[in-house]
């Protein structure tokens, strides 16, 4: 048994698989189909490729994770309303690829109502579609279209008994993007398995770190963890950024050294069952924070805080945005960093100068998730269900302007964070930030 398999959440239940197929279906006319394509296997170089990783939105609705298959949903088809093409078998190349479910297979292990081999799919999908007035597909996938515009040539060429012209075409990413934004207890317990994964991992980079090592050696710390606990690798590319380089706010080089008396920031996350975590702690290479990191330090931590504090239902990103801001000015002015001179807000300043992007996102089966930040024109309401990160920084050039012990650091922290009925949780709380805890875990080596 694998060293961490009983602690490791249950996956996604079959009857929640169609529960979700079976709300889609219910937000579609009874003359629709949907066309979701999956993912394909993308080429590295030459004759190999990358590690295969499901569409999101397509392993949402099935759980299915082989490359080139289709799922096809039929409002009210008395024969199944879930169908899905997927690759043939074929022993020859499950030699080198390995096995493949098939249709008989993904039936089975699926949940699915039918399914048929790709062999089979062009003939069957004309008859699957024929009498449907609108196809929702995403319209940003090109292999999508391009397979629908086939698909509605063919049938308008056919001989038809009056009636509309078949297959206009919808996109279905809003629906099923609206849909994908409420986590369901099982996905909640699959982000704080990955929240809990790439915690470890960012103690065990602490524990690791001291002067003279490379940034892609604390790379290879983390990403070491995120394999050993059982998850896919990282959710993202990895961010391991030492001194100037923290601000550069996708710094993913990491290949220069981490030197003494200097911070580093990184920002990476476990993918767990394609559900990511996504944490970032920022921390003194040599284990001691000088008198100047740890004041900047603490009034990123203080913004942090005070925003985790804020999140609860009805309240919005925008405002716990603006709250962080107005945090990070008061502080940088308590340190004579900024001042309020009157000719810009000092908001404003650390909005340009400091502090360049935003507080939140959402977070899910793609680090940044999907659904929409705003609804009827205003910032949307957080709800029960909903997880996003909560992730403050302080980005400080290296300007003449600014006193010399503040140039040129960068600090982010970052947690991720769930909207529950009375508030929130924190599911990556396991890594430490305050000041004595990081110095504490890293005199630990």
């Amino acid at each position: 048994m694998p060293l961490d398999a009983q602690s490791r959440p249950p996956p996604i239940c079959l009857d929640e698989y169609r529960r979700r197929r079976r709300r889609l279906i219910d937000a579609l006319p009874a003359d629709a189909a949907v066309l979701l394509p999956s993912a394909s296997l993308v080429t590295r170089s030459r004759d190999s490729e990358f590690p295969f990783r499901q569409d999101s939105d397509f392993h949402y609705l099935s759980g299915f994770s082989e490359p080139d298959a289709l799922l096809v949903l039929l409002p009210g088809r008395a024969e199944g309303e879930c169908v899905l093409f997927c690759q043939d078998r074929d022993p020859a190349m499950e030699i080198w690829t390995g096995r493949r479910l098939g249709a008989e297979g993904a039936v089975r292990a699926h949940g699915i109502d039918q399914a048929f081999e790709n062999a089979e799919r062009d003939a069957r999908l004309i008859e699957l579609l024929a009498g449907r007035v609108t196809l929702y597909l995403p319209l940003s996938d090109a292999s999508a279209l391009r397979l629908a515009e086939q698909l509605r040539a063919e049938l308008v060429a056919r001989p038809r008994q009056g009636g509309p012209v078949p297959l206009a075409f919808a996109d279905v990413t809003p629906l099923l993007h609206e849909q994908r934004l409420i986590k369901s207890d099982a996905e909640l317990a699959l982000l704080r398995h990955a929240g809990e994964i790439s915690a470890d991992a960012h103690c065990r980079a602490m524990r690791a770190c001291r002067p003279g090592l490379a940034e892609y050696q604390l790379q290879a710390e983390l990403e070491h963890e995120f394999r050993w606990r059982g998850g896919s690798g990282p959710a993202y590319a990895s961010i391991v950024a030492g001194g100037r380089n923290a601000g550069v706010l996708h710094y993913i080089d990491n290949r220069e050294a981490l030197r003494d008396g200097e911070l580093v920031l990184i920002d990476a996350g476990a993918e767990f069952d394609l559900y990511a975590g996504d944490i970032t702690r920022t921390f003194p290479v040599n284990g001691r924070f000088t008198p100047a990191q740890r004041a900047l330090y603490e009034v990123v931590l203080v913004a942090q805080q005070r925003a985790i504090e804020a999140v609860r239902p009805g309240t919005t990103l925008k405002a716990i945005h603006q709250g962080v801001v107005r945090d990070l000015a008061a502080g940088l002015m308590a340190l004579d960093i900024l001042a309020d001179d009157g000719e810009e807000a000092p908001e404003s300043i650390v909005a340009r100068r400091f502090y360049p992007h935003g507080t939140s996102h959402w977070l899910g089966l793609d680090v940044h998730d999907v659904g929409t930040y705003r609804r009827d024109g205003e910032p949307r309401c957080l709800t029960p269900g909903m997880v996003i990160t909560i992730e403050p920084g302080l980005y400080m050039p290296d300007d003449d302007d600014l006193p010399a012990a503040f140039r040129g650091i960068g600090i982010r922290i970052e947690d991720d964070v769930a909207v529950t009925l009375e508030g929130c949780e924190v599911l990556t709380r396991a890594v430490p930030k305050q000041v004595a805890d990081i110095e504490a875990l890293m005199d630990e080596k």
